[in-house]
């Protein structure tokens, strides 16, 4: 089942059917138990009354009046009500007239203060029987007797049947009117998912650029996430279209050169250096172009890498480039440092960052890493011979063409630059340093 209402619609009745279900048979069960004490009350009345109206001489022989005020049920055929006395030995001793419509069940007579109050079958209808254990005090000596009153329970088992019905009735009344409420709050309550799905569309479509709806806190972190997603894959195809404009139009420089100096150079040597410096000047600007297309940028599925690993790895392999250096590389990056970014785009800006200052470096390199508010900043630092200030803005100025980059210079700096711009991040050079250089990379955290 796909449909979240769906799921969420037979989840709840699934939920209201068995509280439902559950309620009626604990209702159900609660009304039997109270009429079936009531009649246990009343049937205990009965006996109560009937044992007052007994006496017992000094020879243990029951007496029981002609007539019993206020027990006239008794007095009836087919009333519904019997009752019958029995001594020690299980000898009825009296009887009610009502029970001459009936067979007495036979009932084993009781010790003093027991009771038992059972169901039984009585002329194939179900009857409730009390008995009574008492033993009656005369001057010679007790004398045991069990008072049994039977009652029919067809009237119990009626209103059970009836409170049954009207139970069942009003329960599924009120189990659809519930199932219409819950499908409306579900379907008020859904609704945003509903608008999500439309916006998400017509972003698809191209009506519009982003999910733009006021929506509930529970959906606003998906929602952001979403436009974030969308604006990261929007960046990222403009990149590919920007690097292969610019792709296309940096190397019709280089194009032209070469076409004119087919159609006038005479000279061999002239001609192989020329084409050597146009090779390499395409192949730089190739790679430049490349590498900035592949940059993946800030998106909000990117997950935490440590850094310090990273830049050791790099320090492994830049160090291998330049062996005929031994500067002494400080690491100033905690174990448990990390930052929200691309692997590939970390390698790649760190290791031209790096590279650049093993390759101006006398002899020392300091790496370090912090945090400062909401970014991260990272501080590569070497004490070559430095750059003077008024080159500062020129090294990090931002070319309109990538063929304005230097070979083995600035097309370095000018990936690392692209990359952190494109993580809305910055790249600056420490102008408080009197030797040395030191570039400041700073990302949101």
């Amino acid at each position: 089942m796909r449909s979240l209402n769906q799921r969420i619609l037979v989840s709840a009745s699934l939920v209201l059917l068995v509280f439902v279900v559950g309620t009626a048979l604990t209702l159900d069960r609660a009304f039997y138990d109270s009429g079936k004490t009531a009649l246990q009350d009343r049937m205990l009345g009965k006996l109560f009354l009937l044992m007052g109206e007994a006496e017992v001489d000094d020879h243990g022989r029951l007496v029981m009046p002609e007539e019993l005020p206020g027990l006239m049920e008794f007095e009836h055929l087919n009333s519904g009500i019997y009752a019958f006395i029995a001594d020690e030995r299980n000898t009825q001793v009296w009887k009610s007239m009502s029970t001459l419509s009936i067979q007495i069940p036979f009932r084993a007579s009781l010790p003093e203060g027991e009771k038992v109050f059972e169901q039984i079958e009585l002329n194939e209808k179900p009857h409730f029987i009390y008995s009574f254990g008492v033993a009656w005090e005369t001057e010679v000596r007790d004398y045991p007797f069990t008072f049994h009153v039977i009652m029919d329970s067809t009237s119990l088992e009626e209103q059970i049947d009836l409170y049954r019905r009207d139970l069942w009735g009003w329960l599924a009344v009120m189990g659809v009117l519930l199932l219409i409420m819950q499908m409306s709050v579900l379907r008020w309550g859904l609704r945003p998912m509903r608008q999500v799905s439309s916006e998400l569309s017509a972003v698809e479509s191209g009506l519009q650029e982003s999910v733009q709806g006021i929506y509930p806190v529970e959906l606003k972190r998906l929602t952001d996430n979403i436009n974030s997603l969308i604006n990261h894959e929007r960046k990222h195809q403009q990149r590919y279209r920007n690097a292969l404009a610019d792709l296309a139009h940096s190397l019709k420089t280089p194009l032209t050169i070469l076409r004119g100096a087919i159609n006038t150079e005479n000279d061999a040597q002239v001609m192989r250096a020329l084409l050597n410096e146009q090779i390499d000047r395409m192949d730089n600007i190739v790679q430049y172009q490349l590498r900035r297309a592949a940059t993946a940028g800030s998106s909000p599925g990117t997950r935490l890498i440590a850094l310090r690993p990273v830049v050791e790895k790099i320090v492994n392999t830049v160090h291998r480039a330049y062996y005929e250096k031994y500067p002494k590389v400080t690491l100033e990056i905690p174990p448990e440092f990390c930052l929200r970014m691309d692997e590939g785009d970390l390698m790649e800006l760190l290791g031209n960052v790096i590279d650049n200052a093993y390759k101006w470096c006398r002899q020392d390199i300091t790496i370090s890493a912090s945090y400062e508010h909401d970014e991260v900043v990272i501080r590569v630092e070497d004490d070559g011979r430095g750059i003077k200030r008024e080159e500062l803005g020129k090294i990090l100025e931002r070319g309109v063409r990538a063929d304005q980059s230097i070979p083995g210079h600035g097309i370095g700096l000018a990936i690392v630059r692209d990359i952190v711009e494109a993580y809305d991040g910055s790249l600056s050079i420490d102008p408080t340093r009197t030797s040395g250089a030191a570039f400041v990379i700073r990302v949101k955290r």
